[in-house]
């Protein structure tokens, strides 16, 4: 039976109403078009993984406090951020369904918005002298900003390996959900083991999250992140399933099919893709390689007495790697 994200936050849904309120105030400013286009995000309701990822976190690892709030609303921040010049980049016309900043007010503020937002949690954090929250995520900012430029210059030449395709996702995605269960771990123990054995469970479901994902372009009918079914492909980029399906075909065909990507004219290329990577083992290989860090992840949360937390991180678990679009 398939978990529902309601029931998954469940054990948190008070704390999470009051994250909202806390997260609306933190955007607030003086300048009339700053609060403008924040109101304007805050309509973009998105599944909150992030900051439900934080406060789980922190009552597993003892209690609810403010400070895991201030690390809530600082994720959140960081993450909308790099959504809104993730549009930008992108060029995208739209994001959940309305259309994107960029749409509506333009690149240029886009990017100040997607600056505003990452320097206002960044503050938030100095007021609350919260600076390990600091170290933790300038190190993430790094971290993804790294992945993004790594994917970028490996997209051009087409030459990605199984090793560069993890230490992508690793810094792309898993990056910020390891630093979600880190910073709610830290808000609320000084315990090195709690702290460590949640962060790796941060990672392991972060890496497993953007498999499945990867999957799902070539499996799903729409995608979680609103892409069409060979987005990917579409866009040059080559993920776990085709890297493996590639690996294990006759130079020659592996040739073919690398310049069947790079030629943008051929028409059905992206259906004859999708097909050599289902008949050549890609998606079966990926979906063990997911299994194993989603096997990482729940072994981590075995360091914690059994609880509604622990129950809700487990379930979310399975959220994640269950999910058919």
């Amino acid at each position: 039976m398939q978990i529902k994200l309601s029931e998954i936050i469940q054990p948190i849904e008070k704390e999470l109403d009051l994250f909202n309120d806390k997260f609306k105030i933190s955007l607030k400013s003086k300048v009339g078009l700053v609060d403008l286009v924040t109101k304007y995000i805050l309509k973009q309701k998105g599944k909150k993984i992030r900051p439900v990822l934080v406060l789980l976190s922190a009552g597993l690892s003892g209690e609810i406090s403010d400070r895991a709030y201030r690390g809530a609303v600082l994720v959140e921040m960081l993450h909308t951020a790099t959504l809104v010049h993730d549009d930008v980049v992108d060029a995208a016309e739209t994001r959940r369904g309305i259309p994107s900043i960029n749409a509506v007010w333009k690149n240029k503020v886009a990017v100040l918005i997607g600056d505003y937002l990452l320097s206002r949690g960044l503050m938030l954090a100095v007021d609350g002298n919260d600076f390990d929250f600091l170290r933790i995520v300038t190190d993430t900012v790094k971290r993804m900003s790294e992945g993004e430029l790594l994917q970028i210059s490996k997209t051009r030449k087409l030459d990605i390996d199984e090793e560069t395709y993890f230490k992508i996702i690793s810094d792309k995605t898993a990056s910020l959900i390891s630093t979600c269960c880190e910073i709610g771990a830290r808000s609320s123990t000084e315990d090195i083991n709690k702290i460590a054995a949640l962060r790796n469970f941060g990672e392991s479901l972060g890496i497993a999250f953007q498999i499945r994902d990867d999957i799902l372009d070539y499996t799903g009918k729409s995608k979680i992140i609103g892409k069409p079914l060979g987005g990917d492909i579409k866009e040059k980029k080559i993920t776990l399933p085709l890297i493996y399906s590639l690996k294990n075909v006759e130079k020659k065909e592996a040739n073919r099919i690398i310049k069947l990507i790079k030629s943008e004219r051929k028409k059905g290329r992206i259906t004859e893709v999708i097909n050599f990577v289902l008949k050549n083992g890609g998606i079966d290989y990926a979906e063990t390689q997911a299994d194993k860090f989603i096997t990482v992840a729940k072994e981590n949360l075995q360091h914690f007495p059994d609880s509604s937390y622990k129950k809700s991180l487990s379930d979310l678990v399975q959220f994640v790697v269950n999910r058919k679009n």
